[in-house]
């Protein structure tokens, strides 16, 4: 039911009427995220510390009211959509980079720091932040440490949870606990800081993130390969990765995904091929000549048709302006495309192409594929020609046979974009009734409501 007047009132007294906002444009505006979901919440939030989250949620926890924490709505699988109404607390506002420290190689940030903000502050001291989403210039940390986000870097230097050293937390009681060190090693207890990471709202509130920074590599070059196949350019892949040399990216992109930005980009010189994989390398400058030469050759005894390679900045920006075309680009060929974030053990990479393919002519769609060849991460891409409702039906019957197809191959569900309420239907498929019987009471002991971020993770009508 609506929160009452009395309540909201009481909201306006915890962060000032201007920060607390019921009118229908600004709910309408927090009302989705990118999976385009609606769902109206009953007022929005925007807190600018740790004591006014903790405020909201005693008021919250009190009442039984549902708290969605959101950055900038950038998320894939529904994580920030309201589905139960209740507040958002919109996180944008606590935005401070509070600290970078050389000396320590860390970051203390608050969580709605954009991520290519913290990107450019702390590689201006001469430091690496890794994590590079495709989303890094709308993108917020405290989105990135509840989904775990990857990007495109995640095969040399993995994942957001590699770089989390500790949080300040606001749990949905209002409590403001501490978890984990910013010392080298701690073994200190249970691994808190981790279960928070990837917990996709579920279980606390991050306010403040201390986040392992590294040396920034003195230098980087960027390679593109085409191939007739996926079959040529996965065995390059396989080729590079097996003679040692351990790139900064290795992105494939198939034939669909580059007619779509041949005709979205037609000034850009594309190369005619049924796949391409683009390659960084970094390190020290001097040492990545060698390391081209050797991943041309790689690529050449592959099979390529042709490889180029970057002379500076601007060449590598025009390069990777291939790969950050492609989601506009398909979005612009079909009535609507629905994208899943599947990931296999990179040696069945190429045969999880395969079953894709066949299940996309079972169903009569096209099923675009780009994504993380390095670490077996692939964004499928099903394309819709029509938005009717026999149609929706009969796309989401194949992306469940996607998912079971990934599962009996060794795969995962999501690799970086979590499960929210698009993929918990199908969380069954991975996680044994025992596994999520335990989530579920992991769910209950921190949330025994269940007020935040309800509706995602665990399939309806129970979410702990």
């Amino acid at each position: 039911m609506p929160m009452s007047k009395e309540a909201i009132a009481a909201l306006r007294r915890i962060v000032t009427a201007d920060r607390c906002r019921t009118d229908p444009e600004t709910l309408t505006c927090y009302a989705y995220d990118a999976t385009r979901q609606r769902a109206m919440p009953d007022v929005v939030v925007t807190p600018k510390t740790a004591e006014e989250v903790s405020a909201v949620m005693k008021l919250a926890y009190e009442r039984g009211v549902p708290v969605y924490a959101r950055g900038t709505g950038s998320g894939l699988t529904g994580g920030a959509v309201p589905v139960r109404g209740g507040i958002v607390l919109d996180f944008c506002s606590m935005n401070r980079i509070l600290e970078i420290d050389p000396a320590a190689s860390l970051a203390w940030v608050e969580p709605g720091v954009v991520l290519e903000e913290l990107q450019k502050a702390v590689e201006a001291k001469g430091l690496f932040y890794p994590p590079d989403p495709a989303s890094n210039d709308v993108c917020t940390i405290g989105g990135n440490v509840a989904e775990c986000a990857g990007g495109l870097r995640c095969v040399k230097y993995g994942v957001t949870r590699d770089y989390v050293l500790a949080l300040e937390v606001v749990l949905p009681t209002g409590e403001i606990i501490h978890t984990g060190s910013t010392a080298t090693k701690s073994v200190t207890g249970y691994d808190l800081t981790r279960l928070f990471v990837g917990s996709e709202g579920t279980l606390g509130l991050f306010t403040k993130i201390a986040l392992r920074l590294i040396p920034k590599p003195e230098a980087v070059e960027t390679i593109l390969a085409a191939f007739p196949d996926l079959e040529h350019a996965v065995e390059a892949g396989d080729r590079i990765l097996r003679h040692g040399i351990v790139p900064r990216a290795l992105e494939l992109i198939d034939e669909h995904c580059l007619r779509a930005v041949r005709s979205y980009t037609p000034g850009e010189a594309l190369p005619e091929a049924g796949a391409v994989i683009l390659v960084d390398v970094d390190g020290p400058a001097d040492a990545l000549a060698s390391q081209r030469t050797r991943i041309v050759e790689l690529c050449n005894a592959a099979g390529a048709s042709s490889v180029r390679w970057s002379a500076d900045d601007a060449e590598r920006d025009a390069l990777w302006s291939l790969r950050r075309a492609i989601s506009p680009a398909l979005y612009a060929i079909c009535a609507r495309k629905i994208n899943e974030d599947v990931c296999v053990p990179r040696s069945r990479l190429l045969e999880s192409f395969r079953r894709i393919d066949e299940i996309g002519e079972r169903a009569g769609f096209t099923i675009a594929k780009f994504g993380h060849a390095g670490d077996g991460n692939v964004h499928v891409n099903v394309l819709l020609a029509d938005t009717e409702p026999a149609t929706i039906e009969r796309a989401e019957r194949a992306v469940e046979a996607i998912f079971r197809a990934v599962i009996e191959l060794g795969g995962t569900l999501t690799g970086e974009h979590g499960i929210g309420n698009t993929k918990s239907a199908y969380l069954h498929l991975e996680c044994g009734p025992r596994e999520i019987d335990l989530m579920r009471q992991l769910k209950h002991l921190f949330d025994p409501k269940g007020l935040l971020n309800p509706g995602k993770v665990f399939p309806a009508p129970a979410d702990g």
